[in-house]
């Protein structure tokens, strides 16, 4: 059995043991045990190989980078658990109630906010899924919008910083972290800004679908609500920027932004009134169970990665990527292709640790001409196109996870094939902006 043939048995064998629903961390861990035994037993590997395992693993919990994962998680679920994400829709529901299909727009813009703060898809989705879909279907909201525009909003936590999939993609592509917030933020903001446009076509054309809020629902006196959209929006608002802003500058790093953004979300907790020992047990569960699967599966990840370049698993993905006909197109339409399937099956952790790796030797090869040689600013551009891409294949009927997890707390009366309905049109703007983003890259690259 020779290494063109080992090799990619290997790594077929590997998404057999994830898809049968075998623990992913596991599944690799133990497909680069058994091949590694196969290796010993054919000559092709020594179990001397192995002994870099241990350094690679110290080397991945000595990664200060790896640190903010957590930071940024606890702050995400922090904002959440304390009510205060629930405090913000509601607050901006009523700034935009008097407009037909305010509280669409009024979701795509804490959907963004909350994007900003969590950056898990999960947490955004079931956060606003609760809170909004039962508000925006008593007012008249038809099933198929309210399931879009809280699915969509939701998997903006993919794409704007600071995103936990930016991070573990900056990590694995060895670039800079601040520099993929930076290239994600235009296409980011710009994704939300088609959606909320989208929101108001429906409600222009088809006002049944996206009603105003009627006169009782929005009785507040105008001083009133300003004053709480200035105590309700403007405090995690201006955490958000001090983060992003402290890593654009360069006057901290990510992982010192990330403990900011958790102090300051404790903070803001505690200032109204919300910080409760429950809340801050459910906070501590969540950001632990999260951090520990994305260190499992970089343990996994990295025996995997291990075993299979010793047994030529590298050069053989290199070699298949860089020799497809149409050069740099035929990469990208293979590349994009294949991790948008994937995301339909395994999570964007998964697909980062695996994926990602095999992708970085072609990409760098293949881009840099297209970006002046500059192989940084190529990386940069292929991992936001790989977040946006991710982010399409979690809102695509039947597999995508956003619908699961709407799908989990969306009212009864709220059918699953409603919910697929109003995915697709979201999924359409999606691929456009992918799209206008291949086209003018110098929506990521304008500040490289």
């Amino acid at each position: 059995m020779g290494a063109e043939i080992l090799a990619p048995l290997m790594f077929v064998g590997a998404l057999a043991l994830i898809f049968s629903g075998y623990p992913v961390a596991f599944a690799l861990g133990g497909t680069a045990l058994l091949f590694a035994g196969i290796g010993v037993e054919t000559g092709m590997l020594s179990w001397t190989l192995l002994q870099a395992l241990p350094s690679r693993i110290f080397g991945i919990m000595s990664n200060f980078i790896l640190l903010a994962v957590p930071f940024f998680i606890f702050m995400g679920t922090m904002l959440e658990k304390s009510k205060l994400a629930e405090d913000l829709l509601k607050t901006i529901g009523q700034l935009f109630g008097a407009v037909r299909g305010g509280l669409a727009i009024a979701v795509v813009f804490v959907g963004a906010l909350l994007a900003a703060a969590t950056g898990v898809v999960g947490a955004s989705v079931v956060a606003m899924g609760l809170i909004s879909m039962p508000v925006m279907l008593r007012y008249g909201y038809s099933g198929e919008l309210s399931a879009g525009v809280i699915t969509a909003s939701g998997t903006l936590g993919q794409i704007i910083p600071p995103s936990i999939v930016l991070i573990v993609l900056a990590d694995q592509l060895g670039i800079s972290v601040g520099d993929l917030f930076i290239g994600a933020l235009v296409p980011g903001v710009a994704l939300a800004c088609l959606y909320a446009a989208y929101a108001g076509g429906v409600a222009l054309f088809w006002p049944d679908r996206a009603p105003a809020l009627p006169e009782a629902a929005r009785d507040i006196a105008p001083t009133r609500l300003l004053r709480r959209v200035a105590l309700v929006m403007l405090p995690p608002l201006i955490l958000i920027v001090l983060v992003l802003g402290s890593i654009f500058q360069g006057i901290a790093t990510p992982t010192e932004a990330g403990a900011l953004g958790a102090v300051g979300a404790i903070l803001l907790a505690v200032a109204n009134g919300r910080l409760s020992l429950e809340a801050l047990r459910e906070t501590m569960d969540e950001t632990m169970r999260l951090t520990s699967m994305v260190m499992f599966l970089l343990v996994g990840s990295t025996a995997f990665s291990l075993v299979f370049r010793g047994l030529g698993g590298d050069f053989w993905i290199e070699d298949l990527l860089t020799n497809l006909p149409g050069g740099v197109v035929g990469f990208l339409l293979v590349a994009n292709l294949s991790i948008f399937l994937l995301g339909f099956f395994i999570d964007f952790f998964e697909i980062a640790f695996i994926i990602i790796p095999l992708l970085k030797a072609p990409a760098a090869e293949l881009l840099p001409p297209e970006f002046g040689g500059t192989v940084s600013a190529a990386l940069v551009w292929f991992g936001v196109m790989v977040g946006m891409n991710l982010q399409t294949s979690f809102l695509t009927p039947p597999f995508g996870f956003a619908l699961f997890y709407l799908r989990g707390v969306a009212p009864d009366d709220v059918s699953t094939m409603q919910i697929y309905r109003g995915a697709v049109p979201f999924i359409v703007i999606q691929v456009a902006g992918l799209l206008l983003m291949m086209l003018y890259p110098e929506m990521v690259t304008w500040a490289l």
